[in-house]
């Protein structure tokens, strides 16, 4: 079972793009982050036409997160739990009905920007949320999956200038320790786990030819719980999308597992 994980960056600007990608790496299940769509605007049928069942938690001109499964779907949740007033489409999970059943969390975190400020402590609450909706899920012992873009830079050789980030949200120690107490709980970085070099990233800004200099950031993590971590087979980053046409700034991110 191929699982990945993509921010989009407009799902309407990247149609195309996605239609590529998926032809290509033939992933059964896709989490994606800021489709900046309502519901009712993302392109569904260009994508069911593939055999993806399609689930999506919109949000008009901003973040936004979906679903693309061509394995059955069951249990589908929007919106991270612990604060009913937050309005913002984040968070989308679904439990995979096949072989072995696995859950998927599909998430994209909080910037956090400026820093300190009330977006950064919305991003360091969100994160508290998230660690607590995990912890409910391991104690329920379900083989889960929480992948997408977490906006944050776990360690210095996750940037290809580090010096760069020290005051940015994604790289301050708040956002790194929450990170780390989320891999504490027992969750595997599957992409460090297979590849432990540096140079490794998922984002290059647009700006001041970063993609040509090899400027990124790994950002974007697909996180396993011990169960599903069991299960793992390869791990990888679809480095060569950013270089395609009208691309993400963000890359494909993905893991094989047991079935």
């Amino acid at each position: 079972m191929k699982l990945a994980t993509f921010n989009i960056n407009g799902i309407k600007a990247r149609t195309l793009a996605l239609k590529g990608w998926l032809e290509q790496a033939a992933p059964d299940v896709v989490c994606l982050q800021e489709i900046k769509s309502v519901d009712e605007g993302f392109p569904r049928d260009e994508f069911e036409a593939m055999g993806y069942r399609v689930e999506t938690h919109g949000q008009k001109g901003f973040n936004g997160v979906a679903i693309l499964s061509k394995l059955p779907l069951s249990d589908v949740r929007r919106g991270l739990p612990g604060d009913d007033g937050d309005e913002q489409a984040r968070w989308i999970e679904a439990v995979v009905d096949a072989g072995r059943p696995v859950r998927v969390c599909g998430l994209y975190l909080p910037n956090g920007n400026p820093a300190p400020g009330p977006k950064f402590d919305y991003k360091l609450s969100w994160m508290a949320r998230m660690e607590a909706r995990v912890r409910e899920l391991l104690a329920s012992e379900e083989p889960f999956i929480c992948l997408g873009d977490y906006n944050v830079i776990p360690q210095g050789m996750d940037a290809a200038k580090p010096e760069a980030w020290v005051g940015d949200a994604l790289f301050l120690p708040e956002s790194r320790g929450a990170f780390r107490r989320l891999a504490n709980l027992g969750l595997t970085d599957a992409v460090r786990v297979r590849d432990p070099s540096p140079g490794v990233y998922t984002f290059w800004d647009y700006q001041a030819g970063a993609w040509e200099r090899n400027n990124g950031i790994r950002i974007d993590h697909v996180m396993l719980s011990p169960q599903a971590a069991d299960r793992l087979e390869a791990a990888g980053i679809d480095k060569a999308v950013r270089g395609g046409e009208k691309p993400s700034d963000h890359v494909p991110v993905w893991v094989q597992i047991a079935a």
